[in-house]
């Protein structure tokens, strides 16, 4: 397990150092040695090298091009083979030569060895519960549940130009009427800053997103309308243009499946952590080394020497963390899209 803390943590260096394999591949067809048959370790995942007697599997390399930057995860494993199984070759090296001269003796390194494993038994046990009880089937039947209940938001598009009166307004909109164009009068006449710049573009938003006023005149419009009186709201004066407008509607599977099966994954974890923090005997310190928190029974003679003292509560909501005291994952909200 240290080996490939180890080689993932020197990835990103290693990629940039020179090819030992390319380098041997260069060399006259005549000095290779014959073909041997390839090296297997049963189970599908053979052996890709050997490194003073290290062995390095298919697995490894896997596991190497999920610690690599995303430009080369998203490369196909061909393509990226000869460079990841070089880094690994290199990376094995100076592992090697690091045990060599007992840096992994070092209590500061044997520190961050033990933590980097923690992490990944965790994250490594919960990948695991997610594939055991995260089906297709279970995947299908909430997206079609939010898919029902997705709420169909309508968005729009527009412009404005806000000025201080509303004689200012209606002098604007007498210059549409003549033809003058909106984004021009808009970065002539606007008061709103970020609308001299744009044109008075808004983007999209839907009728939550603006003042009452605002949103009823706005989304009373058609796309390439605009408003024939002044819209009066708190702001000031505005004319408002419709550019655009759209029927919001659920994301698809592909779109949705991903954050789903992330609050599936939350939901399970929860459970399982508030299972074992039930299980577990939990003490917490604070940094005097005084007991701040613990749901382990006191001692015997404690018991018989002070009855009356119950121990700490069993349910411990740590800072940050997940358990019995932790909040439900977030209700997942409907993509929007054209």
């Amino acid at each position: 397990m240290a080996r490939r803390v180890l080689v993932a943590a020197s990835l990103a260096v290693l990629m940039a150092m020179p090819a030992v394999a390319a380098e041997k591949k260069a060399a006259p067809a005549k000095s290779a040695p014959a073909a041997a048959p390839a090296a297997t370790s049963g189970g599908g995942d053979p052996v890709v090298a050997r490194v003073n007697g290290t062995v390095l599997h298919r697995s490894d390399l896997e596991l190497q091009l999920h610690s690599a930057p995303a430009q080369i995860q998203q490369q196909p494993l061909d393509k990226v083979y000869p460079q990841l199984l070089n880094s690994m070759v290199n990376a094995t090296l100076l592992e090697q030569a690091a045990r060599k001269a007992k840096i992994d003796q070092n209590a500061q390194i044997k520190e961050q060895i033990a933590g980097a494993t923690t992490e990944i038994l965790a994250n490594a046990y919960v990948s695991s519960l997610a594939r055991s009880e995260i089906t297709e089937a279970k995947l299908r039947t909430a997206y079609d549940q939010y898919a029902k209940e997705a709420p169909k938001t309508e968005e729009i598009h527009a412009r404005h130009i806000l000025v201080g009166t509303e004689q200012e307004a209606k002098d604007i909109i007498a210059q549409l009427d003549k033809g003058a164009d909106f984004a021009t009068l808009a970065k002539d006449k606007t008061t709103d800053p970020s609308g001299k710049s744009n044109g008075g573009d808004l983007g999209y938003f839907t009728k939550q997103d603006m003042v009452p006023e605002f949103a009823n005149a706005a989304f009373a419009l058609k796309p390439g309308e605009y408003t024939k009186t002044p819209v009066k709201t708190q702001f000031g004066g505005h004319v408002i243009k419709l550019e655009d407008k759209l029927q919001g509607k659920a994301g698809t599977y592909e779109q949705v499946a991903p954050e789903i099966a992330q609050q599936m994954t939350q939901q399970i974890i929860g459970q399982k952590l508030q299972e074992l923090r039930g299980q577990g005997k939990i003490e917490l310190y604070g940094p005097d080394g005084k007991v701040i928190a613990s749901n382990a029974p006191p001692p015997q003679a404690q018991q018989q020497a002070a009855p009356q003292q119950q121990p700490i509560a069993p349910t411990l909501a740590l800072p940050g963390g997940a358990g019995a005291g932790a909040p439900p994952p977030p209700t997942l909200s409907p993509a929007t899209a054209p």
